[in-house]
């Protein structure tokens, strides 16, 4: 039976930090607000989407509490606007991914990317990144009527790839795809790049690693050829 390896993306695959604060401090500039995003300090908000780095930008702004929300909402069209016109200025793939991809498919693993970014911006990220042909399938935040930590867009992922849910492994890095790959009934891989919101030593995955490099072995490990 076909292994999958069902990648997260940002934070996972790329550094997409740079590029994301960029637009919600351009998105909070255009509404005449001053609070701003650091690109480093804030580097793990980025990973919990728009809405929470617009809302960071707010908190800085000294916006009162029952003007948030609507406030984020009337203004999140023009921060995925924002984002998509300047997709790939600063971000990049991690260091190894492009090498533990090549390795895996070598050996028969179906790639597929499972992410909460929107699917048609996921498309662009990644062929902008050169590797969007590498993934066999490409599920977003609104590719199914769900998103992570629900399961479906982790067994969509396996299935569109040609991969069996139960020979596939999540790769990620934060709290949302532990439980999204618990849910799925999978076994989990973090990546700690450094740029997760989220504690990764401490979410009880099957590994965390920090290199690439070491990816392929432990999947391997994970799944071994049938």
């Amino acid at each position: 039976m076909t292994r999958g390896a069902l990648f997260d993306l940002d934070g996972t695959l790329a550094d997409t930090s740079g590029d994301l604060i960029a637009a919600a401090n351009a998105t909070l500039a255009a509404g005449g607000l001053p609070g701003r995003l650091d690109p480093t300090a804030d580097a793990g908000t980025s990973g919990k989407g728009g809405r929470a780095m617009l809302r960071l930008g707010l908190a800085r702004s000294g916006v009162a509490a029952q003007e948030v929300e609507p406030w984020v909402e009337a203004a999140f069209p023009g921060f995925l606007a924002e984002y998509e016109a300047a997709i790939a200025v600063h971000s990049r793939l991690f260091e190894g991914v492009e090498a533990a991809l090549e390795v895996l498919s070598a050996s028969g693993w179906r790639l597929a990317v499972c992410t909460n970014k929107p699917e048609g911006l996921a498309r662009i990220l990644l062929a902008e990144l050169g590797v969007l042909d590498r993934f066999a399938a490409l599920v977003g935040a609104d590719t199914l009527p769900v998103r992570k930590p629900d399961p479906r867009p982790v067994w969509a992922a396996a299935e569109r790839a040609g991969a069996a849910r139960d020979r596939s492994v999540m790769v990620g890095d934060t709290v949302t795809d532990r439980e999204a790959a618990r849910a799925a009934g999978l076994p989990c891989v973090l990546m700690d790049m450094g740029v997760s919101a989220d504690v990764v030593a401490e979410l009880d995955a099957e590994a965390v690693l920090s290199r690439y490099a070491d990816l392929p072995s432990v999947l391997e490990r994970l799944r071994p050829p049938s």
